[in-house]
């Protein structure tokens, strides 16, 4: 069975309203004054990375695919807009037939990027193009985040499983998109049975204090769960005096107890505690798993200390204090006329306060050194180097509206991991920095 074939209610039957209102209006006038059809390029990039980061993390290229499939009009949304007068009649029967029929490239979903990077490039009529802005960047800005952070995360977690457990700390759709992209990120199981359902993602979770606080006591309530699930059940052990819940837990789940989880107190002093405790006892197999308010800080503070798991919600789902990339999606070049065959001119934004761009429709390649790492981020308009020909980053993912690069998720973890590990050492650290590479234009 194949979840994404069920119109789950995670899903939208049309993506056509994921927008803004001036595309519409963009599209209305250009329709009136003959430049709809001219062939036009627009790229996704940022100019900048969030604070601190070292490197992004694209994530969300498969939903993009999906929601650019998803894209019609059909007879609600048109009357909506019609009853608003967002557009004209003449308008209003363009978007009717609207399918995208052009083509798309871009960084593989997993893949890391830096600033000016060519994340994304759409290719065919400005009218059916420009449509596409508002739920491309909605997608990739919210996922590449959620990576990104999932990324740093992984990396202070070493080979330690990290639990995604957000879903309770943001939009119920978009805990779904948070759970696949910390997948992609590095994370190995969710908390969230929608993203389980719909991507295939591990599940897991056994119990919350209310469970035990429903029972008389805490042993009653570990006799319960130990009853119905098993002793390599997880027990949630702060309750009420940590100590004293790790022996009832030992006692009734025995030497073979799966786990048990710290949400609470000094997590650091608590596991070296809890281990000690576990391994006088003969639980010297029983996992330590250890949640509250984690991050990459506090993962990269709990290295030394006997914890086995982690599980992350709010600081995930947000980004970690960077909850968007600012990524734009720019025209950057276009045909002087709608003449299939007209020439494409570059086109960019000239402004002052950091917001120019670089014309011209590019290619992406990443230069490496003797020893195989990462060493700088080429982006070109020209002719591509032959040094540089093998190591081209944009894929195609599109073609005459067609998509013809669908994967599974697991190719986008596995690609991020070979990613990030081709990265210099000091992409993972937590410190403070600039990108780790550098991006040169040619």
């Amino acid at each position: 069975m194949n979840p994404a074939d069920l119109g789950l209610p995670v899903d939208v039957p049309s993506t056509a309203l994921f927008t803004d209102h001036y595309e519409l209006t963009m599209l209305q006038a250009a329709l009136a004054n003959g430049t709809a059809d001219r062939r036009s390029v627009f790229e996704v990039f940022t100019r900048r990375l969030p604070e601190g980061r070292r490197y992004g993390v694209v994530a969300g290229t498969g939903r993009v695919l999906d929601a650019v499939e998803n894209f019609r009009f059909d007879g609600a949304v048109l009357e909506f807009l019609r009853e608003r007068a967002v557009v004209d009649m003449r308008t209003l029967d363009w978007l009717s037939s609207y399918r995208f029929s052009g083509d798309i490239w871009g960084y593989p979903e997993g893949e890391v990027y830096f600033p000016g990077s060519p994340i994304l490039r759409v290719e065919g009529s400005f009218a059916e193009c420009v449509l596409l802005e508002t739920v491309i960047l909605s997608i990739l800005n919210h996922d590449s985040a959620i990576a990104a952070a999932a990324s740093r995360m992984a990396s202070a977690a070493g080979e330690r499983p990290l639990i995604e457990m957000g879903a309770r700390r943001t939009h119920e759709l978009a805990a779904v998109a948070a759970s696949r992209a910390a997948y992609v990120g590095g994370f190995t199981s969710t908390s969230d049975l929608a993203a389980g359902f719909r991507y295939g993602i591990p599940t897991v979770g056994t119990s919350a204090h209310a469970f035990t606080l429903l029972h008389d006591s805490e042993r009653d309530a570990f006799t319960a769960q130990v009853a119905s699930l098993g002793g390599g059940t997880t027990l949630l052990v702060d309750t009420y005096d940590v100590a004293e819940a790790v022996r009832t837990a030992v006692e009734i789940a025995g030497t073979g107890l799966g786990a048990v989880r710290i949400d609470s107190g000094d997590l650091l002093l608590v596991a070296h505690r809890v281990r000690q405790q576990l391994d006088e006892l003969g639980a010297e197999r029983t996992k330590i798993v250890v949640t509250s308010d984690l991050d990459e800080y506090a993962i990269a503070s709990l290295a030394a200390a006997p914890v086995d798991a982690y599980g992350v919600g709010t600081q995930l789902v947000t980004g970690s204090g960077h909850p968007t990339c600012s990524m734009v999606y720019k025209l950057v070049a276009r045909a002087q006329s709608a003449d299939p065959k007209a020439p494409l001119v570059p086109v960019a934004k000239k402004s002052t306060g950091g917001k120019t761009s670089v014309g011209g429709r590019k290619w992406a390649a990443r230069r490496r050194d003797a020893d195989g790492v990462a060493e700088a981020e080429v982006v070109g308009t020209g002719p591509v180097p032959n040094a540089l020909a093998d190591r081209q980053l944009l894929v195609q993912l599109v073609k005459a509206g067609e998509v013809v690069a669908r994967e599974p998720l697991e190719a986008a973890r596995e690609r991020h991991r070979e990613a990030r590990a081709g990265l210099p050492l000091s992409a993972t650290q937590l410190s403070r920095g600039e990108a780790v590479i550098p991006t040169e234009y040619l």
